[in-house]
């Protein structure tokens, strides 16, 4: 009669040993210039519930060491740092105007007019943020999970941190009360200095800044 016990436990060793078995060599004649010791390339141990290994197929290990790979140590320099441009600062009275029509986390149209107005504003202008449409979403205080506050995920909070640190910092951030409806988010739960504003209100923004000359960033998310 089959001991299925017996036969578990074989399986459970079989597997466990197999766990920890390196899975592939790359062999040592591939190193690159200059490299000592062997190439070899174990993969990373599994945590004790996420069961063994998928085994490597012939054509897996071959595609993998076709070409050695990275190529680069972490701090290798990639690219040239030289500034074309002086780094202007404002004159008296100049105004930058950004307006965001950004979906938080969907993309960095957002986070990087968040960071371009936060720029400007340290250069000595006078920085607004506009936040309308699914923009609005970017304004509330209420991120996180599975409470307020919580990051769920690393950067969760990284444009809400940073529209703070621009207020903080002196800048103006209005977000269209229109574009909170829209998308049923509450006017209390905005961010602290956040200033709510009429519909109609963002043509006449652009409008008023416009005739003060100011430097306009409209950035647009479909």
């Amino acid at each position: 009669m089959l001991d299925c016990n017996a036969c578990n436990k074989g399986i459970s060793a079989a597997r466990a040993d197999r766990r920890y078995r390196p899975r592939f060599v790359v062999d040592d004649d591939r190193r690159r210039p200059g490299e000592t010791g062997d190439r070899r390339s174990v993969q990373s141990r599994p945590g004790p519930d996420r069961g063994a290994f998928m085994e490597l197929t012939e054509n897996d290990r071959q595609s993998l060491n076709e070409v050695p790979h990275p190529a680069l140590p972490p701090g290798s320099n990639l690219y040239g740092s030289t500034k074309i441009f002086p780094d202007y600062q404002a004159r008296d009275g100049e105004c930058y105007l950004t307006l965001v029509h950004g979906i938080a986390h969907e993309s960095s149209v957002s986070f990087v007019a968040i960071l371009q107005a936060t720029r400007a504003l340290r250069k000595g202008f006078e920085s607004v943020l506009y936040f309308y449409g699914p923009g609005a979403m970017n304004t509330m205080a209420t991120r996180g999970f599975p409470h307020t506050g919580d990051s769920a995920f690393p950067g969760e909070h990284n444009i809400n941190h940073q529209i703070e640190t621009f207020i903080k910092e002196g800048g103006k951030v209005y977000v269209c009360r229109f574009g909170l409806s829209l998308h049923g988010l509450r006017e209390e739960d905005v961010i602290d200095g956040v200033i709510p504003a009429h519909p109609l209100d963002i043509q006449d923004c652009v409008i008023e800044y416009t005739r003060r000359g100011a430097i306009i960033n409209s950035t647009f998310m479909f």
